[in-house]
């Protein structure tokens, strides 16, 4: 049986959604949603959900750091966000979940991160994490992405596809 699985995301400035692209290509293909256009009760036809955001003032980010990312040349801030999104969504036992982030490099050993910040609160609702957190790195504010961190991405992708309790009826 083929794993349902979507990639929903929130980005900034683009680089949290070539991650989330690489993740999906790592999972075999899969879709790919932004936050703004997905409608939480999509996650009821799902076997994994992975959520992936960037870092803002050590966690999710809320309404104004995403107007401030606006102001930063920001081509996305309009709308809700990952965090307001998981708090919309039903709470479930029977869906595998893996959450993501992107954060500037030159902070990767200071507290906070979105993808733990997300992980928390879809554990909080009842939903299976199958892998820990992980942030990808970007060089600056706006980016770019570092070198390897899209295939890191991919690699990510592709260990949430081979994971046993991922899979339908797993």
């Amino acid at each position: 049986m083929t794993m349902r699985t979507l990639v929903v995301v929130e980005s900034s400035f683009g680089n949290t959604r070539a991650v989330a692209d690489a993740v999906a290509e790592g999972l075999g293909g899969c879709p790919v949603s932004d936050v703004r256009d997905t409608d939480p009760g999509v996650v009821a036809d799902l076997d994994l959900l992975v959520v992936g955001g960037p870092t803002h003032a050590f966690g999710m980010s809320r309404e104004r750091t995403r107007a401030d990312a606006v102001e930063q040349g920001a081509t996305a801030g309009d709308g809700d966000g990952i965090r307001e999104w998981l708090g919309r969504l039903e709470p479930s036992a029977d869906l595998t979940v893996a959450t993501f982030d992107t954060r500037i490099d030159r902070v990767r050993r200071l507290p906070g991160s979105a993808a733990r910040g997300a992980a928390r609160l879809l554990r909080h609702h009842g939903f299976r994490q199958v892998l820990e957190p992980v942030s990808f790195y970007v060089t600056g504010t706006a980016g770019p992405l570092a070198d390897g961190e899209l295939a890191r991405a991919r690699t990510w992708g592709a260990s949430l596809a081979e994971r046993p309790s991922t899979h339908a009826g797993g």
